[in-house]
């Protein structure tokens, strides 16, 4: 008999059914068990009136993998309105040992440490698990909005032989005698591949070396990058991470305001609306997470909008390959784009030719050696392009409402978490 999922018991009433699964709960009462069994498409409520098969119950603790079979009726009260009645369980290896938290309740109890500690037994629950699944669900639909407008999926190396952004945050190894770092991003490869298909993007871990120790951040992530060429700026790029925002967003199936258009505003109106304005050339050169708030907050009061670009962000602040704003000496064409009010992410236009990078080098006091493979690539032709970065982990705990990135993220990977 071939195993049928606990969402398909429905269209076998009145059938011999094969289910497997983990023991999600046992209600033990005098005369009649109920045995909740979990897999991956639900539950099922299973009946044991048998005193054999109850022993077998009994004796098979939470979260043991068993099997069984049995004749699926309806029943109102049961998940999905089917049970299975007269059942024969077999387990599936050693029963399991208790867990440290209940999966079983509509919320996890433990502390997050805890539950990162057990991260294996944790994820089972359902809260941990649809966050994950609704991490699928937001990288299918970042990859079915740019294959549709013509992207081609890239894979680049995740060792690589110098810093992309900043030689302080990055994760140095040992690569058979030779220095090498953990790849911070994959900007330089993302920038060369537009020289061969115009249009590229990737889903990958990207690693940073940050001190940081707040709910936002992690020393690994996930980053959804895109590049593409022949733009004639930065908003060209802001049209193409609209639309793949807005297919993200409908592929998880969760309300997120999404206007026609979405509200953009320059660094400088930026400070203003979060009341922190001061000269570019003495004051700040970012947003601090209070004015990342302030801006969010103006977003949805003003244009009904989740989401809004903050443009022109000054020189100082953005990766030497940032193609400064042609009108606004000391700014550039970059944007960060906001999502209630939290970075979520960066991109710009950025420099197309070879003089250009050796000039911009030059005057952050970097050597031309360690960057001339990435370099040449721009003697020989390369576009005018731009392309952005998407963090995963952050767009879920934002459309979730998560506080910490770690509930949506399986392993996480930060200044104190190696394990597990």
């Amino acid at each position: 008999m071939q195993r049928i999922l606990s969402a398909q018991l429905h269209a076998h009433i009145g059938e011999s059914v094969r289910l497997a699964g983990w023991v999600h709960r046992r209600r033990l009462l005098k005369s009649v068990a109920f045995l909740i069994l979990r897999d991956r498409a639900g539950l099922s409520q299973v009946v044991v009136t048998d005193p054999g098969v109850r022993a077998q119950i009994e004796s098979a603790g939470e979260e043991t993998a068993v099997e069984v079979t049995g004749k699926a009726v309806a029943n109102a009260a049961a998940p999905a309105g089917v049970e299975v009645v007269e059942p024969l369980v077999r387990v599936l290896g050693a029963p399991a040992e208790p867990p440290p938290f209940d999966l079983f309740r509509p919320e996890l109890g433990a502390t997050l440490p805890t539950q990162l500690d057990h991260a294996s037994l944790s994820l089972r629950h359902a809260t941990r698990a649809s966050a994950l699944r609704l991490s699928a669900a937001a990288v299918a639909g970042f990859r079915s909005t740019l294959d549709a407008l013509g992207f081609v999926e890239v894979h680049t190396p995740k060792i690589v032989a110098s810093s992309t952004e900043s030689g302080a945050n990055v994760f140095a190894i040992d690569y058979f005698g030779r220095p090498a770092f953990l790849a911070q991003s994959p900007q330089f490869y993302k920038q060369m591949m537009v020289g061969v298909f115009e249009r590229v993007y990737e889903v990958g871990p990207v690693f940073r070396a940050e001190p940081h120790e707040t709910g936002r951040h992690l020393a690994q992530y996930t980053s959804l990058d895109a590049e593409l060429g022949f733009v004639g700026d930065h908003r060209d790029v802001m049209a193409v991470l609209t639309e793949v925002i807005r297919g993200m967003v409908a592929a998880t199936g969760l309300p997120a305001a999404l206007p026609d258009e979405f509200p953009a505003v320059h660094f400088t109106e930026a400070l203003r609306i979060a009341g922190g304005w001061r000269d570019p050339h003495s004051g700040p050169v970012d947003l601090a997470p209070a004015d990342e708030r302030a801006v969010g907050e103006w977003a949805l009061r003003e244009h009904g909008s989740d989401f809004v670009f903050v443009t022109g962000y000054p020189m100082a602040k953005r990766p030497f390959y940032t193609h400064p704003d042609p009108d606004r000496p000391g700014y550039t064409n970059g944007f960060d784009l906001l999502f209630r009010g939290v970075e979520l992410v960066t991109g710009g236009q950025r420099l197309h030719r070879y003089e250009d990078y050796v000039a911009a080098l030059a005057a952050r006091g970097e050597p031309l050696a360690p960057y001339a493979s990435y370099v040449e690539a721009f003697r020989h032709g390369m576009p005018p392009h731009g392309g952005f970065a998407i963090g995963l982990e952050r767009f879920v705990a934002r459309l979730t409402g998560a506080g910490n990135v770690r509930e949506v993220t399986a392993f996480p990977r930060d200044r104190h978490r190696l394990t597990p």
